[in-house]
């Protein structure tokens, strides 16, 4: 009797452990599942809000740094006028330019990549979006990987300023594209800044064939051979 006692315990053990297996592999199917369709897209939505403020941060200050002191509209535009002093031309230094926005593309990357180096760490909580909850749970470290393309180009603008008066403006549109790292996912996101460098008051009649001005051509494209 003591034998066969045992041997029904034995069974009975291992359908109560069959069971409790089931249910695990059940809770933990559930668990992944809902963590990959609710709580992975929050995270990477903050992630990406996060990454992208912190992108446009080191892009922004590549742009300040490198314009207030490389940049001279004077050096930068030139005005042709005839003998009566009336604007025929305006004339732009591509060369200058293209050498200022090549190395605010090549600062851009290289300040990208440290931060994607350094990475940022959300704490858990921070999904919730709420403010007492934001700073609990354990932190997320997002890494991010700057995809190797970093393009810079110029945008001019003229607009009437009064009786004989223009207003030339110019900027600066920097843009790249960086894949946000996170343990389970990541994507691919283009960051872009625009910010003014210069705005002049041209005085005197300018012709329309001067306000052509094209900077089209004027600009820098790093791709990730590091090349033009």
């Amino acid at each position: 009797m003591g034998y066969k006692k045992r041997i029904r315990k034995k069974k009975s053990f291992r359908r109560k452990l069959v069971i409790i297996l089931i249910i695990i592999f059940i809770l933990s199917t559930v668990f992944i599942y809902l963590f990959d369709h609710i709580v992975t897209p929050t995270v990477m939505a903050v992630s990406e809000a996060e990454m992208k403020a912190k992108s446009l941060e080191v892009i922004n200050k590549s742009i300040i740094d490198e314009f207030t002191e490389n940049f001279d509209y004077n050096e930068v535009i030139t005005i042709e006028r005839d003998n009566d002093g009336s604007i025929v031309l305006l004339k732009a230094d591509t060369l200058k330019l293209n050498k200022i926005a090549c190395t605010v593309a090549l600062k851009s990357q290289t300040e990208l990549n440290e931060l994607g180096n350094v990475g940022i760490k959300l704490p858990i909580g921070y999904i919730t979006r709420n403010n007492i909850l934001s700073y609990l749970g354990p932190p997320i470290t997002v890494k991010m990987q700057p995809l190797g393309y970093v393009e810079a180009n110029y945008i001019s603008n003229f607009e009437s300023a009064g009786i004989n008066q223009t207003r030339h403006k110019i900027y600066v549109n920097v843009k790249s594209r960086v894949r946000i790292i996170l343990p389970l996912m990541s994507k691919d996101i283009e960051v872009s800044h625009q910010i003014a460098i210069a705005e002049t008051i041209i005085v005197g009649k300018v012709p329309e064939t001067a306000l052509q001005l094209n900077l089209d051509k004027a600009g820098f494209n790093l791709n990730s051979a590091g090349s033009l």
